[in-house]
């Protein structure tokens, strides 16, 4: 029988011995972890244990949605935003034709109040939503099957939250624990029922894992399917080209970006073509890509700010945007091909995506679950992430009572168009606030607390370690490992 002397610095890193703040928080339940604790040796894994947290924490976000399930989603015109408790499902159990078995992108929606003649949301999601309506009983009244409809969604999400915080907890194999930002997040629970991009989430964070394991192919697959379900995974095949173009390893991007172009059109081309008539697109498949095109002007985006203080509705908002998203474009790939050495996987597409968030036209609230596993991953320190989910808690508040207020006529009870503003400010500089600092970090490696312990990307997968062939900066090699030999069961070694 062969023994192996195993490497210190494969243990898990414990975040009490690291960080103030989850050495505050851990006084909770006992106080940091000793030296002397035997650590692996129980049925109650880091993963089992964030599972189970992250359940809970999705149960509390239900329990927060009861004001409105008790009456608030069909009763008075502001209770659901009184009580913070909105959610599109109920609405769109009726509104997009599936209480009346309109099959999505195929049949057009009969009588929309809002007059949108189809699903305005990707085939994945569309899907997703059409099998939690198959769920539903088509029995007793209207509202009854609208509450049916949302336990049967917040179900199925519920799955999509433990998928999401069991892939952050094995993307970084020795900082399992930093799932707990996810897990934990206050924004997390307060928006996962809120619409149905907790799916897409999903997907992504299976495809970083993926990647992570060295397995591009199933990585690009994942985030091709993400696609299909939201539009912002794309984003992050964005990141992976300008990271193997420094690392030279653009075989691996190119199996990543055939693998996700292949899975988006093995999904969207049976719902895409239509043959009557001869071939042609799909008038539903298309209303995603229209709707976001020609929506004005929204919700929670900094342009709204401006619209409302300068009286001008920005009709050309689609050039303001994608100019300044190409500008930040420009700067994050400056940030990968000049840094001292290369970043992290997850900064950048932490970065990349909150580009996005914030130069968009519409900002929803359910929008942080996007980026709350990103930034778990890029940068796992308690203080900075919770000063971050503060502001988005703060404009999750801010939304609502904003629409309370322009939806009580003259009473205007509710937050007005001043402090609002002020919400979408502060959620705003929240999340260029981390920005900046993951942008630190890069700049300053020493400084990043995953790569304290000698690690370079662990979830970078061909990435780690890998010399860089292209930089425009004086680049800084990541150390050599020089201790024993790590045997790790199950790991295919490429």
């Amino acid at each position: 029988m062969t023994s192996v002397r195993r490497d210190p610095g494969a243990e898990p890193v414990r975040p009490t011995a690291e960080d103030a703040v989850a050495a505050a928080g851990s006084e909770l339940i006992g106080g940091p972890a000793g030296r002397r604790a035997l650590l692996g040796v129980s049925w109650w894994t880091p993963v089992r244990i964030i599972a189970l947290v992250a359940i809970g924490m999705f149960a509390l976000g239900m329990v927060q949605k009861l004001p409105c399930y008790n009456g608030g989603w069909f009763l008075g015109a502001t209770a659901q935003y009184t009580h913070a408790c909105y959610s599109d499902m109920p609405h769109l159990y009726a509104g997009r034709g599936f209480a009346e078995n309109v099959v999505p992108y195929f049949d057009r929606i009969p009588g929309a109040a809002d007059g949108m003649d189809y699903l305005e949301y990707p085939v994945l999601t569309g899907l997703f939503m059409e099998i939690a309506a198959r769920l539903t009983p088509h029995s007793g009244s209207l509202q009854h099957q609208e509450q049916i409809y949302w336990m049967v969604n917040a179900g199925m999400l519920m799955v999509c939250a433990v998928v999401v915080a069991v892939c952050v907890s094995r993307t970084h194999r020795r900082r399992p624990w930093d799932a707990l930002l996810v897990a934990l997040a206050p924004a997390f629970a307060l928006t996962a029922t809120v619409n149905w991009d907790l799916f897409a989430v999903a997907l992504t964070s299976a495809g970083i894992l993926m990647w992570s394991r060295s397995r591009p192919l199933a990585a690009g697959v994942l985030l091709g399917l993400a696609t299909a379900a939201k539009f912002y995974p794309v984003l992050l095949l964005g990141a992976l080209l300008l990271l193997c173009l420094r690392a030279g390893r653009l075989r691996a991007f190119g199996t990543a970006l055939g693998g996700a172009l292949g899975a988006w059109l093995v999904v969207n081309v049976p719902v895409m073509i239509s043959s009557r008539g001869g071939l042609h697109i799909r008038e539903g498949w298309l209303t995603f890509y229209t709707f976001s095109r020609d929506r004005p002007v929204d919700f929670g985006s900094i342009w709204l700010v401006v619209s409302q203080r300068t009286g001008d509705p920005l009709d050309n908002v689609n050039v303001y945007a994608t100019l300044l998203m190409l500008l930040a474009c420009a700067g994050i790939a400056a940030l990968v091909l000049c840094a001292p050495r290369r970043p992290r996987l997850a900064q950048i597409a932490f970065l990349i995506v909150a580009a996005f968030v914030i130069t968009n036209k519409v900002y929803s609230p359910q929008y942080v679950l996007w980026l709350i596993p990103l930034a778990a991953l890029a940068r796992p320190r308690w203080r900075d992430f919770l000063v971050w989910q503060a502001c988005e808690a703060m404009y999750f508040l801010g939304i609502w009572m904003y629409l309370a207020y322009t939806g009580s006529g003259d009473q205007h009870r509710g937050l007005p168009p001043e402090g609002y503003q002020l919400a979408v400010i502060v959620h705003v500089l929240g999340t260029l606030y981390l920005c900046a600092l993951v942008v630190w970090d890069a700049l300053v490696p020493e400084r990043d607390v995953v790569r304290r312990d000698g690690s370079d990307d662990p979830s970078g997968g061909v990435l780690d370690r890998a010399p860089d062939a292209f930089v425009l900066g004086e680049a800084r090699p990541a150390a050599a490992y020089e201790g024993p030999a790590r045997v790790e069961w199950g790991v295919r070694r490429e």
